[in-house]
């Protein structure tokens, strides 16, 4: 186990980057998971890390030294408490960092997805990791993201994700109308215009459901793919946010499949 204590050790300084810029993220095709529960997550879906970084504290924490010992032939560093606070985003640092080959989804096209969510311009990456997490619990297979989507694997959505993004297909960027044309079932989008109920559809088949950008909704050309649908609501507010729409979608699409 190397312990580094200098800002100008290469390690420290490639953590840094990728945790800050999805561009390094694609560029290097490496990800950063910062706490226990993702790197239980990642192990539970059959992944391996490519390295673990600690802190001492993490060193003498008894379910960290626990997952270091399920994996004796992962290279292993030592940080500095100034260090690892420096590329960990939490108020409180977790004591353990996991760096892992940047996921890649099973299959290139929506062709063998039964039950997927595509997602246009989230810009809000709680409400992007929640969405994961939503459509994880929900039964879905995969997520489609827009081109205009907050990096899913951040940091910050990976939290909001808790797990969910290790047992999903993720496809980014993904060509959301071209995904919507050539999937196989049908599409659906929560529309206040619409007529027909989400709790009058049959979602027991192949289904999507299409969720827009925060504030604009769906492109105009997305949404010609889709079929409309209301979620119905008692009137005293005007409309869902964006990650509460796809949780009642998903949920309700999850309680019919069982």
């Amino acid at each position: 186990m190397k312990h580094i204590t200098s800002r100008d050790n290469p390690l420290f300084r490639e953590l840094k980057k990728l945790a800050a810029s999805s561009r390094q993220r694609r560029k290097s095709g490496l990800v950063i998971l910062d706490g226990v529960h993702l790197l239980q997550a990642l192990l539970a879906s059959g992944g391996k890390p490519q390295r673990l970084i600690v802190t001492q504290a993490g060193l003498d924490d008894a379910e960290i030294s626990a997952l270091l010992q399920q994996l004796p032939d992962v290279p292993l560093s030592c940080f500095d408490d100034p260090l690892f606070e420096e590329i960990s985003e939490l108020k409180t640092p977790t004591g353990i960092l996991t760096l892992i080959p940047h996921p890649q989804p099973a299959s290139s096209t929506a062709g063998r997805s039964r039950f997927c969510l595509l997602l246009e311009d989230i810009q809000d990456p709680g409400n992007l990791g929640s969405m994961i997490r939503t459509a994880a619990a929900a039964g879905c297979d995969a997520v489609f993201l827009s081109k205009g989507c907050v990096d899913a694997w951040s940091p910050k959505v990976l939290r909001g994700g808790m797990g969910g993004h290790f047992v999903l297909d993720i496809h980014e960027p993904a060509d959301l109308p071209k995904v919507a044309a050539s999937f196989s079932g049908e599409v659906y989008a929560a529309s206040l215009q619409a007529t027909r109920s989400l709790y009058e559809c049959d979602l027991r088949g192949t289904i999507a459901f299409a969720i827009g950008n925060e504030g604009a909704g769906l492109s105009e050309e997305l949404r010609r793919a889709t079929h409309p649908i209301i979620i119905p609501m008692s009137g005293k507010v005007e409309s869902l946010n964006a990650a509460a729409a796809a949780a009642v979608c998903l949920f309700e699409a999850g309680r019919q499949r069982k």
